[in-house]
């Protein structure tokens, strides 16, 4: 495990800058934290609720298609995707983590605009817990910050 994540940097949101969350519902006491966490780093960004619009998955595997469906809409300066999966017993993980990642990565590429993947990809439940506010900070307000220095740093890029 890397401990090695970026610092916060300053961040400035454009006043009129929209930002949709994907949450999944499979593994719901882990993807509830995670929401909570992305819900407060957005807000003390200075995202108003207004601002920030949440919808539900069943599970990770969906997450792509739905931000796919938000991307396109063009409302959005980004979409975070939030999600767990923990390794059972079974292979199940292996296409779960990836599909969701690639799914991810696809649509960010495909509409310009960031699709942050806030998925806990772990082994264990505890390893889980260790990343929503334990021993390994927060999942989800890193993944707020994310999506609010991408806003940025692409509105920075596109007006030079």
């Amino acid at each position: 495990m890397s401990t090695a994540a970026p610092s916060s940097v300053s961040i400035d949101l454009p006043p009129d800058v929209k930002v949709a969350v994907v949450a999944a519902r499979f593994n719901a006491h882990l993807t509830d934290e995670l929401l909570s966490g992305c819900r407060a780093r957005l807000a003390e960004l200075g995202l108003d609720e207004e601002r920030i619009e949440i919808y539900r998955v069943p599970g990770a595997f969906e997450l792509p298609v739905m931000a796919k469906v938000l991307a396109t809409t063009r409302r959005f300066a980004a979409v975070v995707c939030l999600g767990a999966v923990v390794r059972g017993d079974t292979p199940h993980f292996d296409y779960v983590a990836g599909e969701a990642a690639r799914g991810c990565q696809q649509v960010a590429c495909a509409e310009g605009i960031p699709v942050i993947f806030g998925v806990l990809t772990t082994n264990t439940e505890q390893q889980a817990k260790d990343r929503i506010g334990g021993s390994h900070g927060h999942a989800g307000v890193r993944a707020a910050e994310a999506a609010a220095e991408m806003i940025c740093t692409i509105q920075e890029a596109r007006e030079k």
